[in-house]
C-alpha cells in the first residue's frame, strides 16, 4: 500500500477502487477488518454504497476527502467500505438496521456504526460535512458517536444487542397454513396494485418513479387469467409512459434507474443492469399479450443498448453505468437546441425538436432531456406522416445524435460481472430471442451463460457471486446466483432446447437446495451453510431493485418441477410459497415475484412438448408458433433426446409431432403441421 492509499488499491470491485485514495484508511470487509476493531477496541464505520450511486460520490467528495473528517474516522473508529452490488449479503443485513432505526427509510450512501461483534447501534444514510438539509452534519456525528463509546459504551452495547436480536425476527417465516387460496390472494394482489395506480402520468404512487416491472408482469398475468381489461390498461400506460419518457433514453435505448418526478421526465441518469433485463422482460411479455409494434422496438433497443455498451468482449454483463460525467448528473444525455440544430440541418431539426419537445429554455437546467408527448401514430397522424415515413425520420435523427453523443465524456462504467445479474440478462435474451426470432439474442444469451460456467463456478460445480471482467472471480456464490441463474438457464433451454441448459439449472437447484433450504423451517436463507459467519443469517422476504432470492428460487423449481418430474423441487417450493401467503395478503406490492411464482403454480399449466426432426419446416413452425402467445404457464420443451423427462418415450410420426398437455394430463399426439400450430394458439 503506497503512503497515499489506503486498503483499498487492489480490489477488484470499481467502487471500492474509487475510494483508494481518501485520506480515510478504509478496509475492505474481511478477517483484517474485523480484526483490527477487537485489537483497537474500537467501533466500526460501515460504509456501503456503489459506483453508479450520485449520492454516494457526493459525499465521497464531502466528507471522505476532507483531511480533518478522515482524522476524525481514523482515529476514533475501524472504517470498512463495501460495494452493495458486491457484498448484497451484508447489504442485506445492515439495510435492515438503517431501516429499523429510521422509520422504514433507507438508501445509499449507508452509514452504519458497529460494535466490534458487528453488531450495528447506530445508521443513516447520506450525512452532509456540516448541519444542513435538516441533517446533522458527519464531521459533528462522527464525535458524538466516538464520545458515546468511550462514555456511554454500555448504553451503545445493550441497543446494538437489542437491534440484532430483532434483525433475527426479521429473518424468521413463519410456516404457512393448511390450505392456500391462491385465486384469492391474487384476484387481491391485482386490487391493491390498480388502486395505487396513477392514472394521469402510470405507474404506482407518487414522485420518485420506480418501474415496477415485477408488479406489470404480475397484472399481465391477472388479466390473462381473469380478464380484467383494467389490469390491462394499468401495463400498458405505465409501459407508454415510461417509454416516451426521460427515463428512457430515447435515442440510444435503455432505462434509467428511476424517475425524480411523477411524470417520468427527469430520471436519476445511472443505467443498471437489471433494470434493463427487467424491463426488457415486461415490454416483451406485453408484446406477447398485445401485439403492440412499439413493446417490441422498446425490448429490442433496450438489449442493442446492453449488446453495444453494456458486454464485455467475452460476452458477459456488466454491472452499471454512472450518473454523472464530467462532475455532472446527466451531462452526457441533455441537449441543447443550437446542438440540435448544428447535428441534424435545419429541416431534421425542426422535425426531431418537435418530436422530442426541444426548447431553447430546456427542460432540465437549462438543458433538455428527450421525451415524447405522443406515441408514433399520435406523431404521425399530426404531422400528415405514414407511420413509415415518421419512423425512418426519426430513426434518421436518432442515428445522428447517438454518432455525435459517442464523441462525449462519457460515463463511468463498472466492469464487474454479476453472476444473479447476468442472470437476469441471460434470461431477457434468451427470451427475446425465442419469442421475437432473434438469433443474434440467443447467441448473447449463450455467450453469457458459457463465460459464467466457465469462470465463475468451482471445480466442484459451485458458483461464485462476481468477478472482473478478464474472469478473476470471488466471494462464495449466494441465494440470488443460484436462483437467478437457475432460471434463466431453463429460459435457455427453450430457446435453444438444448438439453445440457436444462442440465445445468438442474444442478444449480440442486446444490441451492443442499446448501440454502433451511432444514428446519420453510424458506431459503440469503448465504449459503458453509458461508463466511455474518451477523446472521437473512431470508430475503421482498422484492427490492431485484426480485428477491426466495421468490426466484421457487420460480425456478415450479418450472424445473414440470421439465423434470422431481417432486423434490415441487415440495421446497410449495412450501415456501405456502409461508409467503401473509405477505402476499399484506403486501402484495413487495412480493411481485412470489406472485408470479403463484400464479404458475396455481395453474393451469401447459406443457408444449415437440419431437421430431428440429430443422425441419414444420418443426420450425410450430415450435415459432408456441413461442409467439403471451402464456405465461407454458413451458415448451423439443427435440429427439431423451435427456429431458418432457420428451421421454414419445416417439415422433414424421418431422413433428405435438404433445400438448395441461397440468401434466395430455391430448392425443398431433403431428399435422396446421392443427399444431392451431393447438398451441388456442
Amino acid at each position: 500500500m503506497s503512503q497515499s492509499q489506503n486498503h483499498l488499491a487492489g480490489e477488484t470491485s470499481l467502487y471500492l477502487r474509487q475510494h483508494a485514495n481518501n485520506p480515510v484508511n478504509w478496509f475492505p470487509w474481511g478477517a483484517e477488518a474485523l480484526a483490527k476493531s477487537r485489537e483497537l477496541d474500537r467501533p466500526i464505520f460501515l460504509s456501503i454504497g456503489y459506483s453508479a450511486c450520485h449520492w454516494c460520490h457526493v459525499m465521497e467528495h464531502e466528507s471522505f476527502e476532507n483531511p480533518e473528517i478522515a482524522r476524525i474516522l481514523n482515529e476514533h473508529f475501524v472504517c470498512i467500505k463495501v460495494d452493495r452490488e458486491e457484498r448484497p449479503d451484508i447489504d442485506d443485513i445492515y439495510m435492515k438496521a438503517v431501516q429499523l432505526l429510521n422509520q422504514g427509510q433507507g438508501g445509499w450512501p449507508m452509514s452504519v456504526w458497529l460494535t466490534p461483534e458487528m453488531q450495528p447501534f447506530y445508521a443513516g444514510t447520506y450525512f452532509p460535512p456540516d448541519d444542513r438539509y435538516g441533517r446533522p452534519g458527519f464531521r459533528r456525528l462522527a464525535k458524538i458517536i466516538a464520545d458515546a463509546w468511550r462514555d456511554r459504551r454500555d448504553e451503545l452495547v445493550k441497543s446494538a444487542t437489542e437491534i440484532t436480536r430483532h434483525l433475527h425476527d426479521f429473518g424468521a417465516i413463519a410456516p404457512g397454513p393448511q390450505t392456500l387460496e391462491a385465486e384469492r390472494l391474487l384476484r387481491h394482489a391485482g386490487e391493491t396494485l390498480a388502486a395505487n395506480f396513477d392514472r394521469v402520468h402510470g405507474g404506482f404512487g407518487t414522485a420518485p418513479k420506480f418501474p415496477h416491472a415485477l408488479e406489470l408482469r404480475v397484472l399481465l398475468r391477472l388479466w390473462k387469467r381473469f380478464g380484467n381489461d383494467r389490469h390491462l390498461q394499468v401495463v400498458r400506460t405505465t409501459l407508454d409512459k415510461m417509454a416516451c419518457g426521460g427515463i428512457y433514453d430515447q435515442i440510444g435505448g435503455g432505462f434509467h434507474r428511476y424517475s425524480v418526478d411523477a411524470r417520468w421526465l427527469v430520471p436519476h441518469f445511472e443505467m443498471m443492469l437489471y433494470d434493463n433485463a427487467l424491463l426488457a422482460v415486461a415490454y416483451l411479455e406485453a408484446h406477447q399479450a398485445t401485439g403492440d409494434p412499439f413493446y417490441r422496438q422498446i425490448v429490442e433497443e433496450s438489449l442493442d443498448y446492453v449488446v453495444r455498451e453494456m458486454t464485455s468482449p467475452q460476452g458477459a454483463f456488466y454491472s452499471t453505468q454512472d450518473a454523472d460525467s464530467e462532475g455532472e448528473e446527466g451531462k452526457f444525455y441533455v441537449w441543447s437546441k443550437e446542438e440540435f440544430d448544428t447535428v441534424l440541418g435545419e429541416s431534421l431539426a425542426h422535425f426531431a425538436e418537435d418530436v422530442w419537445g426541444i426548447t431553447p429554455s430546456g427542460n432540465f437546467e437549462g438543458h433538455n432531456i428527450l421525451n415524447r408527448a405522443q406515441s408514433d401514430a399520435e406523431d404521425s397522424a399530426r404531422l400528415g406522416m405514414t407511420i413509415e415515413a415518421f419512423r425512418a425520420r426519426l430513426d434518421e435523427a436518432k442515428k445522428k445524435l447517438l454518432g455525435v453523443r459517442k464523441n462525449r465524456v462519457w460515463p463511468g462504467r463498472d466492469e464487474k460481472i454479476l453472476t444473479s445479474w447476468n442472470g437476469l440478462m441471460i434470461a431477457a435474451f434468451a427470451r427475446a430471442g425465442a419469442v421475437l426470432d432473434r438469433a443474434d439474442y440467443t447467441k448473447a444469451a449463450v455467450a453469457a451463460a458459457e463465460f459464467l460456467m466457465k469462470h465463475l463456478r468451482t471445480p466442484d460445480g459451485r458458483l461464485y457471486h462476481t468477478s472482473s471482467a478478464d474472469g478473476n472471480a470471488k466471494i462464495t456464490g449466494l441465494l440470488e446466483d443460484y436462483a437467478y441463474l437457475a432460471e434463466a438457464l431453463t429460459h435457455l433451454y427453450e430457446a435453444t432446447l438444448e438439453p445440457r441448459w436444462l442440465q445445468e439449472s438442474v444442478r444449480l437447484s440442486e446444490e441451492m437446495l443442499r446448501h440454502f433450504l433451511d432444514p428446519n423451517a420453510p424458506g431459503f436463507f440469503t448465504t449459503a451453510n458453509d458461508h463466511e459467519q455474518l451477523l446472521l443469517r437473512s431470508k430475503d422476504q421482498h422484492d427490492g431493485s431485484t426480485p428477491s432470492g426466495n421468490a426466484m428460487a421457487v420460480t425456478a423449481l415450479v418450472r424445473l418441477s414440470k421439465f423434470t418430474g422431481r417432486g423434490d423441487f415441487h415440495g421446497a417450493a410449495a412450501r415456501t410459497i405456502y409461508a409467503f401467503a401473509g405477505v402476499m395478503e399484506s403486501h402484495p406490492s413487495a412480493v411481485g415475484q412470489m406472485l408470479i411464482a403463484l400464479d404458475f403454480d396455481f395453474g393451469p399449466t401447459q406443457e408444449v412438448a415437440l419431437v421430431g426432426d428440429r430443422k425441419s419446416d414444420g418443426f420450425v413452425k410450430v415450435l415459432q408458433a408456441a413461442r409467439k402467445p403471451f402464456a405465461p404457464r407454458r413451458i415448451i420443451a423439443g427435440g429427439e433426446t431423451n435427456a429431458v423427462h418432457l420428451l421421454a418415450n414419445r416417439p415422433a410420426n414424421g418431422p413433428v409431432t405435438l404433445y400438448f398437455c395441461e397440468n401434466s394430463l395430455c391430448r392425443e399426439p398431433i403431428s399435422d403441421v396446421d392443427a399444431a400450430i392451431a393447438t398451441v394458439n388456442s
